[in-house]
């Protein structure tokens, strides 16, 4: 452990931010660096808990206690050899993870929490600066080839951890740049850009070969692709937006939060856009539909358009400001959060439906909507959802950005293509432990597989899938797991 009294000497001190009004005029990173030695205090912190549940409580099997101390003892390289053992992009979780690891942290039971992501950013950031970020090559090459679908955080992980195992890896991705919803779904003011592209030159170094502009399913039929490789991995992403069927639905102006994103981030990049395509939030009252994390970066977004307001609506019920009985410790809790974006201003409403849109010349420019209740559970054990009588309100909105989740999938193309087998959401049917589909050497992982999710899910998913699929093609497999190391 660190220190077995750095939890009563020091207080928790949560991630630095630039201020609102200096980060609400550029799209620079919004999260600060800390002092070492702040740093060093938090990690002091780490407690001799016997039972880490910070350690399940991370999906990529963290081993935190360990790179706590690490960094404690200036053994900083240390450390983040430790963080690498489970975890390939530190990086990213250590921006844009919620962080389960620290709802779970024994510290968390009476008092607060560990700062266990704000520790892990900066241990791979001093490993970014001080040069030990290096390439890792396989001994040999086995002759084996694996084409992996989808380059996001599973495809990613996956990719670097097969070509690490000795075999060829060709990473397909649709669109023109490798990154998926780290590099289209995520603001650059939460993930920069270089960030990324600083780790996919590490992995073509190690090997990996990037396809970009290649639409498996359209461009490289299934059977080419089956016919190509010796096995192949779909990291698709679940890309099936939740829709809003409602009066109005068909007016001008109401979009995916998706492709709101999407278009400013392609923006950010340099690209021309056509600007009668063009969605911006600039002057424009501008309503959000879901309160996750991708209606909280419409939030971040609006601000940066110099939107005229921001109106976040959520059908839940405001939670509560404390740990709910309902999910009790190590759980993750059901809490009111407060995201960077949502400092920054706008209005947050919750336990509203949208009733309908109204707009004039096919543009949309007000919401009317209800107050709802949630009462007696139905005939399935749901909470029935009411309308409050005389609760009707309307809103003005000429930009709706639908952030209300995500389905699975989409179908057309690769996965009808290989005649993969669903399960009953929609998702490519695979378990946790193989990661097989139906069809012989196709296998999945990520939200393609379990449904809209977190980065740090999607991580560990690749990691495990490209342990399958090497224990498939060579029989056994070197690649650790996670099941070892909990």
């Amino acid at each position: 452990m660190a220190k077995p009294t750095g939890f009563l000497e020091y207080g928790r001190e949560d991630t630095p931010y630039r201020p609102v009004e200096e980060r609400l005029r550029d799209w620079n990173e919004v999260q600060a660096d800390a002092p070492i030695e702040r740093v060093k205090a938090q990690a002091a912190r780490c407690m001799d808990c016997g039972i880490p549940f910070c350690n399940s409580g991370c999906p990529l099997g963290n081993i935190i206690p360990d790179w706590n101390d690490l960094l404690y003892r200036d053994k900083m390289e240390d450390a983040l050899l430790r963080l690498h053992s489970t975890n390939n992009f530190p990086e990213f979780t250590g921006l844009v993870c919620p962080a389960p690891c620290e709802a779970a942290c024994v510290l968390g039971i009476n008092d607060d929490a560990v700062t266990i992501k704000q520790i892990e950013w900066e241990i791979i950031r001093t490993g970014w600066e001080q040069g030990w970020v290096v390439p890792v090559k396989p001994e040999r090459r086995t002759g084996r080839s694996v084409a992996v679908v989808g380059s996001g955080p599973a495809g990613l992980s996956a990719a670097q951890q097969l070509s690490r195992a000795g075999h060829t890896v060709t990473l397909f991705e649709k669109n023109d740049r490798i990154g998926g919803l780290l590099r289209y779904g995520i603001p650059e003011f939460k993930l920069e850009k270089w960030i990324i592209d600083r780790r996919l030159d590490q992995m073509r170094q190690e090997g990996v070969s990037f396809q970009t502009g290649v639409h498996v399913g359209q461009d490289l039929s299934a059977a080419e692709l089956r016919r190509s490789f010796d096995a192949a991995l779909l990291c698709l992403g679940a890309e099936e937006p939740r829709d809003l069927p409602t009066e109005g639905r068909d007016l001008d102006g109401i979009h995916f939060a998706m492709d709101f994103l999407t278009q400013q981030n392609r923006r950010g990049a340099g690209d021309e856009l056509d600007p009668a395509k063009d969605i911006l939030a600039s002057d424009r009252h501008v309503v959000i539909l879901g309160g996750g994390d991708t209606g909280s970066d419409c939030v971040g977004t609006s601000h940066r358009h110099k939107a005229r307001s921001v109106t976040s609506i959520e059908l839940l019920e405001r939670p509560p400001d404390h740990r709910s009985p309902t999910t009790p410790w190590p759980s993750w809790p059901l809490l009111f959060r407060t995201s960077s974006s949502h400092e920054e201003g706008g209005t947050r409403e919750y336990a509203r439906m949208t009733k309908r849109f109204e707009g004039r010349n096919g543009r949309v420019e007000k919401l009317v909507g209800v107050e709802v209740r949630f009462g007696e559970p139905d005939e399935s054990g749901r909470p029935r959802l009411e309308e409050i009588p005389g609760s009707d309100f309307e809103m003005p909105a000429d930009l709706v950005l639908l952030a209300m989740g995500f389905l699975h999938p989409v179908h057309a193309g690769i996965v009808e293509g290989l005649g993969v087998r669903l399960d009953p959401r929609g998702n490519v049917m695979a378990d946790t432990g193989e990661f097989a589909t139906s069809e012989p050497g196709v296998f999945a992982a990520g939200d393609c597989r379990r449904g809209q999710s977190l980065v740090v899910w999607a991580q560990w998913e690749g990691r495990e899938a490209a342990r399958a699929v090497d224990q498939y093609l060579m029989g056994r497999s070197r690649l650790q797991s996670r099941s070892a190391l909990v």
